[in-house]
């Protein structure tokens, strides 16, 4: 298995990010030519550190199930094509998980037990960009056609997985689209700097070029095409709409002007980034020279942070309900678990200030109607309750806020009300071991029905629903399936 001595000889290493001072200045990714590049000088050796574990943990951690020890000992090898086959025979789209995936599987990592981790999502990546760049990756249309058809709603990386998938077993699959192009929030999301759309068109002009039809621009369940329009047209429908609901915080002041949902914030950011022009009557939630206060210290909040300090913001400051995370493991979090620990993006290199254990007590206005700034309150834990601390409440400067708190589930009006599929107590679209709502022939993968979760649960399940949808409408699949890292069992 890879250098049987690779992980005594070399130290974990991962690749440089641009310089700060250079990166803040322009929206493309933080690695010099794109990180799968950036890392291949020293990939071959990282991939060496790969032990001959006996039981590789990493496929427990990866909700994917990917052969992680195989694609790694291929890169040792020098064999790249090899590398490629294995990694994409479980995963879809290995260039979106190795940039934004918080690799699970590394906290899962034999050697990590008392030595840095395999990097895992560094190999990930430069083995998907090599493949690119050598021609690997090639579209792979059907054999045959089955004569039944498919539509996915929503473009996010569950709908994308399902719909290569199903157009891969011989359907004919549609994916609608709301917004202008598709990509969810991969395209809306999240900033260029993390992942330049590049990636994404590359592998959505695949996806075409295989015969999956893209419907942008396309709201089900608004106008002609209601739910049950599209159930009557189709064999059968994947719900893949993602949990969009923002959770908020009404708290004083939450009416103010200048008080945004991060998602109101992002995808503009990220439209004019790229050059492209808002909605009509739609004027940009911008940063400069504001003092930008963000709430929620999670990835949506980082991305506020790197969006913000290349806008220019005057000052940052990103809010925290929770403790400051410690910086190794807590003992209560054992390996092979992923644990709560202090982490720093790359936004976090570049600029702002975090503050741990602090509420928001009210927003304050000027004369006019704009929020001017935030009263906090330190907090704290005891007994499961949350406390404030006596003479700690002050004040900061805040002309932006900006909610980053998370998403409570998928929008009701509409698509979901119209289809009458059943919710659960969050709101969630219920659904069996076969991916099907309460509604035959109409699936539910990703957020839609886990809630909101990591891109790498919801490529497993856009293919675990696809193998489900593919064997209602045949009898039979040969789709593969991934297996839950709970149903997994602990001997290879």
């Amino acid at each position: 298995m890879a250098d049987p001595k690779g992980f005594l000889k070399h130290d974990r290493e991962v690749a440089e990010r641009r310089p700060v001072e250079e990166r803040v200045n322009d929206w493309q990714e933080v690695y010099p030519g794109g990180m799968g590049r950036a890392l291949l000088p020293i990939i071959t050796e990282q991939a060496g550190r790969c032990m001959d574990c006996g039981i590789p943990f990493c496929h427990q951690g990866c909700p994917l199930g990917n052969i992680i020890p195989e694609w790694n000992d291929l890169v040792w090898r020098d064999d790249w094509r090899g590398a490629i086959e294995r990694l994409h025979a479980t995963n879809n789209f290995p260039e979106f998980t190795g940039r934004l995936c918080p690799a699970p599987c590394e906290t899962a990592c034999v050697l990590g037990i008392n030595q840095p981790a395999v990097t895992i999502k560094n190999v990930e990546v430069s083995i998907i960009d090599k493949a690119w760049d050598a021609g690997y990756v090639a579209p792979q249309p059907p054999e045959w056609l089955s004569g039944k058809t498919v539509a996915v709603v929503g473009s996010g990386p569950a709908g994308l997985a399902a719909a290569q998938q199903l157009t891969r077993a011989g359907h004919t699959v549609a994916v609608y689209e709301r917004e202008d192009k598709p990509g969810g929030l991969l395209r809306y999301g999240i900033p260029e700097f993390k992942m330049e759309k590049q990636h994404l068109d590359r592998r959505l002009d695949q996806m075409k070029r295989e015969g999956t039809v893209f419907r942008s621009g396309v709201e089900v369940g608004k106008g002609k095409l209601t739910g049950s329009a599209l159930k009557e047209r189709y064999d059968a429908v994947v719900l893949a709409i993602g949990a969009t609901v923002p959770r908020d915080l009404p708290v004083p002041g939450r009416e103010l002007k200048g008080i945004h949902q991060a998602m109101e914030f992002l995808p503009q950011a990220n439209r004019v980034a790229l050059g492209e022009s808002l909605p009509p009557g739609e004027e940009q939630i911008r940063a400069d020279g504001k003092h930008v206060v963000i709430i929620g210290g999670g990835d949506t909040g980082a991305d506020c942070l790197g969006t913000s300090t290349r806008q220019g913001a005057a000052s940052i400051t990103q809010l925290e309900i929770l403790p400051e995370p410690p910086e190794s493991r807590p003992d209560n979090q054992p390996w092979p678990t992923y644990p709560m620990i202090f982490r720093v993006s790359s936004a976090h290199e570049e600029a702002g200030d975090r503050v741990y254990s602090v509420s928001t007590k009210e927003f304050l206005g000027d004369e006019d109607g704009n929020v001017r700034a935030l009263r906090l309150v330190d907090v704290k834990f005891e007994g499961g309750q949350l406390v404030e601390i006596e003479g700690t409440e002050r004040e900061i400067p805040a002309d932006l806020v900006l909610f980053a708190m998370g998403f409570l589930g998928p929008e009701g009006p509409g698509l979901v009300e119209q289809l009458g599929v059943e919710l659960d107590n969050r709101s969630n679209v219920v659904r069996d071991k076969s991916y099907m709502s309460s509604v035959d022939g109409v699936f539910v993968a990703g957020d839609a029905g886990r809630g909101q979760s990591l891109i790498v649960w919801a490529i497993a399940e856009g293919r675990a629903a696809a193998a489900a949808v593919d064997e209602y409408l045949t009898g039979s699949t040969t789709l593969p399936v991934p297996i839950p890292p709970t149903a997994r069992p602990l001997v290879v």
